[in-house]
């Protein structure tokens, strides 16, 4: 097993003592396994929490700070937070104003959230809930009932994000962050295998020469199974299915996602496709964001994101922000 860690059972841990060290403008809490803005609860401003397994970071430690989350709680690898790590971070970054949950649409994060927002509104904190679901791929997954949650978090938690840190209330917040996941689709591919520290061996066979379309964060299955194709080949299909469900009627941000493994070369040279197809398309393209963001360990691959924007979304996204995986106008 070919993995820069000591033992399979402290990753999640160890990884979070380093990301303290790293970011002493970030409060760690290994133990309890909770990451909030050293400046939390700041007043009048709605918190925005959300959380899921490790192994996909950045998502979700990597974006707390000002004008993203005000906390986030890593589960263990592909495996949900518990309730406790969400009450515990509602409370920290209540100030009054109320607190919203985004979540991404797996079985168990949804329950645990569901469980943590009523556990925290007895505590007297009002919960807020947004439900991101956005991958075309497949209706239903070993992981889900609906569309897996995927690209489109990072959309959410940005817009929102800034939303909430211009003082807008829990009620626009949360509206906002729907409307942001109701105007996006994603779309992911994988290149090869994910390889679990505890299996320390690939989660499913991908054969040299074939890639998987349509693939989950967790390696889950996707539409269906292929020879290798090119960059070329792989931005027409892709695309057209975020399109296909999309159908934009206005410019869109779009996010060019590595799942771990591949190079920025490699995603730029991808970006370059995905940009042809969307101009063949006449969608207009307002921003793009390209890098390993929402991403699956190991895994080689990449996603494509599509998000809907009117001028208002377009301001919050162009909003500044600082946290440690994304940070511009600060």
């Amino acid at each position: 097993m070919r993995m820069l860690i000591n033992v399979p059972e402290t990753v999640v841990a160890d990884g979070l003592r380093g990301m303290a060290a790293a970011h002493p403008e970030l409060s760690v809490d290994v133990d309890n396994r909770v990451i909030v803005r050293r400046d939390a609860p700041v007043e009048g401003k709605v918190g925005i929490v959300s959380g899921g397994g490790s192994g996909h970071e950045p998502l979700h430690g990597g974006f707390v700070g000002p004008g993203m989350l005000s906390a986030a709680c890593p589960g263990e690898i592909f495996t949900s937070p518990v309730p406790d790590q969400m009450v515990r971070a509602a409370a920290a970054v209540d100030s009054g104003a109320g607190v919203l949950f985004i979540v991404k649409n797996y079985t168990g994060d949804v329950l645990n959230f569901d469980m943590a927002a009523e556990l925290a509104e007895d505590e007297g904190v009002r919960i807020g809930k947004v439900l991101v679901n956005d991958d075309v791929a497949v209706t239903d997954s070993l992981f889900t009932a609906g569309r897996r949650g995927t690209g489109a978090t990072l959309f959410v938690e940005k817009i929102a994000g800034a939303a909430a840190e211009e003082g807008a209330t829990l009620e626009r917040v949360e509206a906002i962050g729907r409307q942001v996941n109701e105007s996006a689709r994603s779309f992911g591919v994988a290149l090869s295998a994910v390889t679990t520290p505890s299996k320390g061996s690939p989660t499913f066979d991908l054969p040299d020469g074939e890639l998987e379309l349509g693939i989950g964060i967790h390696g889950e299955p996707g539409r269906e199974r292929r020879a290798m194709m090119t960059s070329r080949e792989i931005a027409d299909f892709s695309v057209d299915a975020v399109l296909e469900d999309l159908r934009p009627s206005g410019p869109v941000l779009a996010l060019v996602n590595g799942m771990g493994a591949t190079p920025l070369l490699e995603l730029y040279g991808f970006n370059a496709e995905v940009q042809r197809v969307l101009a063949e398309r006449g969608v207009a393209v307002a921003r793009t964001l390209v890098g390993n963001y929402v991403t699956s360990l190991d895994m080689a691959g990449c996603s494509v994101t599509l998000c809907q924007v009117d001028e208002d979304l377009l301001r919050l996204w162009d909003a500044p922000v600082q946290t440690p995986a994304l940070r511009w106008g600060r």
